[in-house]
């Protein structure tokens, strides 16, 4: 489990035209092979009229799985470009369709390069791309009598606040980023004098734009 990685931020499209020609620019986020292929047949049935629906996607830690495909377009004019553009913004576990409709205008093999490798880049440009950070979740609890000290150490810290509940304690939620846990547990002892009693609670994501 990566402790962060970027990924679009959410389902979304993108359009341009060039040279007459319409580019419309399909991305999702996905997590597994099937999912991108089920994105990809979804998009060539609703735009079953297009000249072309190429394609592109990288999953897994790692990018473990990278496919790219022309659909037809001159080999390596349309599915590479566009896989290209995932890899160097560093996008993980995204699918990519880019509909061509034919505008009667050729663009030659560096003009498709160009037009595809452009129409990813407009996408993740308008539908946005987010860091997924790995957070350890907490649960701190307390007396009431350090309640205000120690919600305004927590505050004014790194540190992601939660919620509160109140009850015959008060219990703090935090979530903590993955790699910090070790220094979170030195910090919260020294800042509360040893006088809370914490656990950790599970991980989560948390998601910021880039």
């Amino acid at each position: 489990m990566l402790n962060s990685y970027y990924t679009i931020k959410k389902t979304g499209s993108a359009e341009q035209t060039i040279q007459k020609s319409r580019f419309i620019t399909h991305m999702k986020r996905v997590s597994t092979e099937d999912a991108a292929k089920e994105f990809i047949e979804a998009i060539k049935k609703d735009h079953w009229n297009a000249a072309h629906n190429c394609s592109a996607y990288v999953i897994g830690e790692n990018d473990d799985i990278q496919k790219a495909n022309d659909d037809g377009e001159p080999s390596g004019t349309a599915g590479v470009p566009m896989l290209n553009v995932l890899l160097k913004q560093n996008l993980k576990d995204t699918v990519v369709v880019v509909t061509r409709y034919f505008g009667g205008i050729k663009l030659g093999a560096g003009g498709s390069i160009r037009a595809y490798g452009s129409s990813v880049s407009l996408g993740t440009e308008e539908i946005g791309v987010v860091n997924r950070r790995l957070m350890q979740n907490y649960r701190v609890e307390c007396t009431y009598e350090l309640l205000g000290k120690l919600e305004n150490e927590i505050r004014q810290s790194s540190y992601l606040l939660t919620d509160i509940e109140y009850n015959e304690q008060v219990t703090f939620h935090i979530a903590v980023p993955f790699e910090e846990r070790s220094t979170f547990e030195s910090w919260l002892v020294e800042v509360s004098n040893d006088r809370v009693t914490f656990q950790a609670e599970g991980t989560s994501y948390l998601e910021e734009d880039r």
